[in-house]
């Protein structure tokens, strides 16, 4: 072969041993990804054969369940639901519910540390589970995991209460067995209160209140769609739990406003907030909203939204 190559191409021996060596290695790179598929198969047939198992075992008896879990934890030991190598833990399955669940108790149950940090999350931005199927919605939650934990998932029944200010007895109403909520009215909520409407957290609850600040409190339910973290869904979840009084505004005298009192004001701009002072220095003081209009970077929807925090008196 020597010869050959050097009659033909006309190598030197240095060359011809390097081109050897050359076609060594594509061989092992073209072998080696086939290689590495076979034996994944393995891992891949391992995992079928646990889910068909644990499908057929529902009707079968407590000897292939019980077979069909142990074989599930010693996968799980090896390769986790994201596919990384962990330390071996004892599967215990037992009744548990989901909402705040410590994340010893979620270990238990053979989650990742990955895992029951995207629970702890989710619960931290005003997630709860409210179905066991709730559980199926966290991402990191595999559709066999999912199926493997429902039959353990025990979510208790939420009694509602109810109080208005209209009702000045809410006690008598619960114990008349009367379906009612309690609504929460927001100017004069604290945290502790925000927490007790169905879907507002810890997290949104602080949202809330440091919004309303910005503001001088809320005129509407509404306005609640302007906080971060409440989109349509979660707003018309908490809507119904929720009502204003719009009464204890604390209004803004626009005759002598600063920049300073202006700027944590949310509706208005930098631009907008320097025009309105000095419009006000060189026209005199503001009669009523309509004197606002002629700023020209103040449009209808913007004065709409200022309208009712504004006073017109000295």
């Amino acid at each position: 072969m020597n010869k050959w190559l050097n009659a033909v191409f006309g190598f030197s021996k240095k060359e011809q041993n390097g081109l050897i060596v050359l076609c060594i290695l594509i061989l092992l790179v073209l072998f080696i990804p086939v290689i590495y598929k076979a034996e994944s198969k393995d891992d891949v047939a391992d995992l079928e054969d646990l889910s068909f198992e644990q499908h057929v075992t529902k009707g079968g008896g407590i000897g292939r369940h019980s077979e069909g879990l142990a074989k599930g934890d010693r996968l799980r030991s090896r390769s986790g639901d994201n596919g990384r190598f962990r330390k071996h833990v004892t599967k215990q399955l037992f009744p548990f519910n989901p909402n705040h669940l410590p994340a010893e108790q979620w270990r238990k149950l053979g989650l990742t540390d990955r895992q029951i940090k995207v629970i702890h999350n989710y619960e931290s931005k005003g997630g709860s589970f409210r179905r066991r199927e709730d559980l199926r919605k966290i991402y990191s939650i595999s559709e066999v995991s999912y199926r493997e934990l429902a039959p353990y998932i025990e979510i208790p029944e939420v009694e509602k209460s109810f109080f208005t200010k209209a009702s000045p007895y809410p006690d008598q109403k619960a114990r008349e067995g009367k379906k009612v909520i309690r609504i929460i009215e927001l100017n004069s909520a604290d945290s502790a209160a925000l927490v007790e409407v169905r879907g507002i957290g810890p997290v949104l609850a602080s949202r809330i209140l440091q919004y309303r600040n910005r503001l001088g409190g809320f005129r509407e339910v509404g306005q609640l769609r302007e906080v971060f973290g409440i989109d349509s869904v979660r707003y018309g979840e908490i809507v119904g739990q929720l009502a204003v009084d719009s009464s204890a505004l604390r209004k803004i005298y626009i005759n002598r406003v600063g920049f300073d009192e202006l700027k944590t004001f949310p509706y208005l701009r930098y631009k907008q907030m320097n025009a309105i002072i000095q419009y006000r220095k060189q026209h005199g003081k503001y009669v009523s909203i309509k004197d606002l209009t002629k700023i020209n970077i103040l449009d209808a929807e913007i004065l709409r939204k200022i309208a009712p925090y504004l006073i017109f008196d000295d």
